[in-house]
């Protein structure tokens, strides 16, 4: 059984409305566990809580109230410089723009940024480096300037410049959103390849349906509060309440939706991939075909 690794009790946190007295829930009372090595995708409509929720776990946001404990140990309340930069190499994050993480003039002197503030020596550093570089596929780039690489390029060099601090979870905050469908891909495969082959727990912010079918499991927040927590194919099938808060299930199970409602007889329980709904619509089919060659 895996351990768990991120864990929050009642997290809450409030913007600061423009009247002085008067605050803005964004996450209210969340409760959740994440294990080691779980990809989790977490979907919400525009100003639903999600981006806040996961600036909280890395305590980029301080929570108002409630707990968080991160590797079992409690990270609220009064954190030493040293606890919270503990807490920083554990818990990395990717944001939607990867122009904002770029700082430096070449592709390597990027990715060393952080280890190398973190005061590791020479030797090691280059050795973080390199093994970042390759884990993301840009070792040949890393005499590049980064202004001068693609999107999805770009994105892979802020992930390995996080991948160098050797985290245990690497949170990515919409970090697609600003790509073509080419540089997409390009980080999904390195996402899936950090989780499956690394063991690294992911935490994927997302509002493409179809990157969070790849998830094990998916959290859906709804004015700050946690709707729903399932498997894709369990959280799929609540297509009427998804529908409801702005959200929408992937094409390929729209599909099975639509059928489903014209009258064929088709399972709402294989909706996370194409290939699980495209076998349930041909299953279904045959089972037709074959029923009516019977009645004849």
């Amino acid at each position: 059984m895996k351990e768990t690794f991120i864990k929050t009790e009642e997290l809450s946190f409030s913007y600061q409305a423009q009247t002085e007295n008067e605050k803005i829930p964004a996450v209210k009372n969340l409760s959740v566990e994440i294990t080691s090595g779980e990809y989790v995708a977490i979907l919400g409509h525009n100003g639903s809580g999600k981006s806040t929720f996961a600036k909280l776990l890395n305590l980029i946001l301080e929570p108002v109230s409630g707990k968080l404990f991160v590797d079992g140990k409690e990270r609220t309340g009064e954190l030493t410089e040293a606890e919270l930069l503990e807490l920083r190499r554990s818990v990395g994050m990717v944001f939607q723009n990867p122009d904002n993480q770029l700082v430096a003039t070449l592709v390597e002197e990027d990715v060393a940024f952080g280890p190398e503030n973190l005061g590791y020596p020479r030797e090691e550093l280059r050795t973080r480096v390199d093994e970042a570089l390759a884990t993301v596929g840009m070792t040949e780039y890393k005499d590049y300037e980064p202004h001068k690489l693609s999107g999805g390029q770009k994105q892979r060099v802020a992930i390995a410049g996080v991948l160098a601090m050797k985290p245990r979870c690497i949170i990515f905050d919409e970090s697609t959103a600003m790509l073509d469908p080419s540089g997409r891909q390009e980080v999904l495969s390195t996402i899936r390849r950090l989780n499956r082959e690394e063991g690294i727990t992911i935490i994927n912010i997302t509002h493409y349906m179809n990157e969070a079918a790849e998830a094990d499991r998916i959290l859906v927040i709804n004015d700050g509060e946690l709707l729903l927590d399932g498997t894709p194919d369990e959280v799929f099938s609540k297509r009427d309440l998804l529908l409801s808060v702005g959200l929408e299930v992937p094409q390929s199970a729209e599909l099975v939706f639509r059928l489903k409602e014209a009258g064929i007889d088709l399972p709402t329980d294989a909706l996370s991939s194409p290939e699980k709904c495209a076998e349930a619509i041909a299953k279904a089919y045959f089972a037709q075909c074959k029923g009516g060659r019977g009645n004849g």
